[in-house]
C-alpha cells in the first residue's frame, strides 16, 4: 500500500531549499496569486496554512495586512525554511489528518497546491471544522483538470506522479467533502488550470450567542 504522506515528505524535503526557483515553485506562485485575490481577512486574524511549504503564502498575506500566522507541513525541511522566512509565526511538522492546534482557534484556513496530495480529505475536513471558529473560512487552491481528463487520469495518478499525489478533484468534489462536516459553500472560481474553492463553517448558536438561530 502506498504511503502518500511519506512520499510527500521525502519529495518535499528534497525540493525544499530550491523550491522557489523550481518550475513547481513558479506554478505554486500562480495559485497563490489567485488565492490571494479570493481570501478575505481582517488585521490580526489567525490564519492557518495547511501544507504551508516554506511559508511564502503566509508571508504574502502578512505583507498585505498583518496576521497571526500558523502553518503545518509534512516536510521538516520546508518547515525549517518557513520558520526562517517568518520567525514571528508558529510552524509545526504535521499532516492534514491531525492538526496540532486547539478547537475554535483559527479564523481562516488556506490550502495551496496541496489538496490533491492529501490521503484522507475527509479527515482534513473534519479537522478543519474543529479548529475553525464559528463562521470561519477554508480556502482551497488547487490544480484544475476538466472532468473527462480527470476521470481518465485519476486511476493512474499515484503511478505517474511520485511526489505523494493522490488524485485530482473538481470544485464540486471539494465542496461535497467539506459539506459533510458542517460547511457551506461560499464560492468557487476556475481560471485556466487553477481552481479556488471557498467554504464557510456553519455558524453555531452557542458560539454566535444565538443570533443566527
Amino acid at each position: 500500500m502506498v504511503d502518500f504522506n511519506e512520499r510527500s515528505r521525502a519529495a518535499y524535503n528534497a525540493k525544499a531549499d530550491d523550491y522557489d526557483n523550481s518550475r513547481e515553485g513558479e506554478f505554486t506562485r500562480g495559485l497563490q496569486r489567485m488565492l490571494l485575490s479570493q481570501i478575505r481577512w481582517t488585521e490580526n486574524q489567525s490564519i492557518l496554512d495547511v501544507a504551508c511549504g516554506n511559508g511564502s503564502l503566509l508571508a504574502a498575506i502578512n505583507e498585505r495586512k498583518p496576521i497571526r500566522g500558523y502553518g503545518i507541513d509534512i516536510s521538516e525541511r520546508m518547515i525549517a525554511n518557513a520558520i526562517t522566512k517568518n520567525p514571528d509565526m508558529d510552524f509545526r511538522v504535521a499532516g492534514c489528518e491531525k492538526i496540532p492546534f486547539a478547537d475554535n482557534s483559527m479564523d481562516n484556513i488556506t490550502v495551496c497546491a496541496a489538496y490533491h496530495h492529501f490521503p484522507d480529505t475527509a479527515a482534513f475536513a473534519k479537522e478543519a471544522e474543529r479548529v475553525l471558529v464559528s463562521g470561519g473560512m477554508v480556502y482551497v487552491a488547487d490544480l484544475y483538470i476538466p472532468s473527462f481528463r480527470r476521470l481518465i487520469l485519476n486511476p493512474f495518478v499515484p503511478l505517474l506522479l511520485k511526489d505523494g499525489d493522490v488524485r485530482m478533484y473538481s470544485p464540486k468534489g471539494i465542496g461535497r467533502n467539506f459539506m459533510r462536516f458542517g460547511f457551506e459553500r461560499a464560492n468557487s472560481t476556475v481560471e485556466g488550470n487553477i481552481q479556488v474553492v471557498s467554504l464557510r463553517k456553519k455558524y453555531s448558536c452557542e458560539a454566535d450567542n444565538g443570533r443566527t438561530c
